[in-house]
């Protein structure tokens, strides 16, 4: 049997072979079994990567001001995940219909979400924001995808294929010149210390939301975000995260502004809505290559940080950029490969975006391992 990487995979059976059904179910588990996501799924899974990414780009820009202002970090993002859990709710409640004992079963995933992918990614990226440039902050939160390739090389023992390594190296590669380490750049190293936390919990992010669940993506957006808002008041009232809140005006579009009107922006688009659309994203890419294309955030998040607070870009940084945007479209090419070989997992949200089960039409195809792909 062989199988040729295209957008629908097929299992190509011999004339001579006896009479078998492509999708039956086996009874016991397949030495592996893959499942691809159709064409038009990839295609919304892209789309509402980039527009995601776009969101949460706003979330450095809007929120420097206020922090330059004397807000704090752990104000800032108490606010902020307060502001989403609110606006996440009503969806989060519709998407879920009544069935409450999803939430209870799949507990352990709502909390790790919470803690890990909202708090902790939130707080260690506004920590980092107030001690390095906005796009040098999110970059280093972004290698991330790394340590996911990393993760599942170790977890699998096998080697993504070289068209994902290839692209791995580009993502590196402009990361390093993104961070301009030459010298010409001034960076904090306990900035850099808090961006690297950021990564770990943007991989659990990436990770944990494309875990094959019965949640749907907006309910487990909504449900962790009320997770990760009750995490950082508990530390910030026990003192370890200071909080600081002063009534001030700041910059905004050009405009002086009340603090409440750049928080509110924050808690509603790179908040709430970005992480509804990203959980959808992730369930219909998969891990992997959900969390490259999210490095385009990176790209936006620059260009905005020049329009909106000066923070022009040095001409290597951009050349940086184009080399993580390079390795994300390798990393997108090699991903199936990836799928079939084991060395990656399959999108666990391809079956079912609300939660529910995936149909008959789309159940796994189970196979020996193929003879030739194209990836």
């Amino acid at each position: 049997m062989s199988i040729r990487a295209s957008d629908s995979w097929q299992p190509v059976i011999p004339a001579a072979s006896a009479p078998c059904h492509p999708v039956a179910r086996a009874r016991g588990p397949a030495p592996w079994s893959v499942h691809v996501p159709q064409t038009g799924a990839r295609g919304a899974g892209v789309l509402a990567g980039l527009v995601a990414a776009l969101a949460f780009s706003t979330s450095g820009p809007v929120v420097k001001p206020l922090l330059l202002a004397g807000w704090s970090p752990g104000a800032a993002i108490g606010v902020r995940l307060t502001v989403g859990a609110v606006l996440l709710a009503g969806p989060a409640l519709l998407a879920l219909r009544g069935r409450w004992s999803l939430l209870a079963h799949e507990w352990r995933t709502v909390v790790g979400f919470g803690l890990l992918g909202v708090a902790g990614a939130s707080t260690m990226y506004f920590l980092a924001v107030d001690r390095l440039p906005v796009a040098v902050a999110l970059l280093v939160e972004y290698t991330g995808p790394l340590l996911l390739v990393a993760l599942g090389w170790a977890r699998s023992r096998r080697a993504p294929s070289r068209t994902t390594l290839v692209g791995a190296a580009l993502a590196t590669g402009g990361l390093v010149l993104v961070l301009d380490v030459t010298g010409s750049l001034d960076l904090d190293p306990v900035g850099l210390l808090f961006a690297l936390g950021a990564a770990v919990g943007n991989a659990a992010y990436f990770a944990i939301t494309a875990r094959p669940t019965a949640l749907p993506p907006v309910t487990l957006a909504g449900a962790g975000m009320v997770v990760g808002a009750a995490a950082v008041g508990v530390v910030a009232a026990v003192g370890v995260l200071p909080v600081e809140a002063p009534d001030v005006r700041v910059a905004f579009l050009g405009a002086q502004v009340h603090w409440l009107v750049p928080l509110l922006v924050v808690g509603a688009v790179p908040t709430a809505f970005a992480y509804g659309v990203s959980a959808v994203s992730v369930r219909l890419l998969g891990e992997r290559v959900a969390s490259f294309l999210a490095l385009s955030e990176v790209l936006f998040a620059v260009l905005l940080a020049w329009v909106l607070i000066g923070e022009a870009p040095l001409p290597v940084q951009l050349v940086g950029a184009g080399l993580v945007v390079a390795g994300v479209a390798a990393v997108r090419r090699g991903a199936d490969r990836d799928v079939l070989t084991g060395a990656a997992p399959a999108p666990g949200g391809a079956a079912g975006g609300d939660g529910r089960d995936a149909p008959a039409d789309r159940a796994p195809v189970h196979a020996t391992r193929p003879t030739h792909a194209r990836g």
